[in-house]
């Protein structure tokens, strides 16, 4: 009986042979089963298996289209502050991108989409319009150029109209000289955009009237009228005019 001793080892020894060692993924693998999660919409898991390309590093083309995608994946999955810092990220680190421009794109629709309301801060506002600003003097011939102007015309709408909204508040709570400071900001932050500028040079009129400027405040009402005559501002800037004795 003492040959048979042995069988059970050995059936052990055989079984521990002919299992399966488990399968370890390569880079390229995840890579495709992170395009497939994407595209069915999963990126949250599309952004795992892209991880786990970076970390594996199987060549630095492979890592840097799944950085790219995995910047998208964010963009798409609407975590913009995740996507922009993704996108900041890969500009650090491939400065010479053949496709620089479209990145700076993204980057710039991914501060855009940060934008926050008049009364809030306005940090992604600026930073959208410097990217899209870079992304116009570095490539003028960017295709979507016209798409660019139109987000570059709402973040200086958007900055323009934050400053007559605290300049208006300053009017509001009676501080006339914070509020001449702030709605006369907006000529020299912004020259040359006439977003709401015609509602900046009435308060501004009444914020030199208020604090005691008389000749600045006809200046102004003046310059409303003169530059915008159909203006919705235009009657009361005549008004406050007689007010003035002009």
């Amino acid at each position: 009986m003492k040959k048979f001793l042995w069988l059970p080892l050995l059936l052990i020894v055989l079984a521990a042979c002919s299992s399966k060692v488990p399968h370890e993924k390569t880079a390229a693998e995840y890579f495709q089963e992170g395009e497939q999660y994407f595209d069915d919409g999963q990126y949250n898991d599309a952004i795992k298996s892209w991880e786990k390309v970076r970390e594996i590093f199987y060549s630095p083309e492979l890592n840097m289209l799944a950085e790219l995608k995995i910047a998208e994946a964010h963009f798409l999955n609407k975590d913009y502050v995740e996507a922009a810092v993704s996108y900041e990220d890969f500009l650090k680190q491939h400065p010479t991108y053949p496709q620089t421009d479209t990145v700076l794109f993204q980057l710039g629709k991914s501060y855009f989409q940060q934008i926050l309301s008049l009364d809030r801060d306005q940090t992604a506002t600026r930073n959208a319009l410097a990217t899209f600003n870079t992304l116009l003097k570095s490539y003028p011939d960017f295709p979507q150029k016209a798409k660019v102007e139109q987000y570059r015309q709402s973040c200086l709408d958007e900055l323009v109209a934050h400053e007559i909204y605290v300049g208006n508040f300053y009017m509001r709570t009676e501080h006339y000289e914070a509020a001449i400071k702030r709605l006369e900001g907006v000529y020299v932050l912004y020259p040359g955009h006439y977003y709401e500028k015609d509602r900046d040079l009435y308060l501004l009129g009444q914020a030199y009237k208020e604090a005691g400027q008389r000749e600045k405040a006809v200046d102004s009402l003046n310059a409303l009228l003169t530059q915008f005559p159909t203006s919705e501002y235009a009657p009361k800037a005549q008004k406050l005019l007689k007010k003035l004795g002009q």
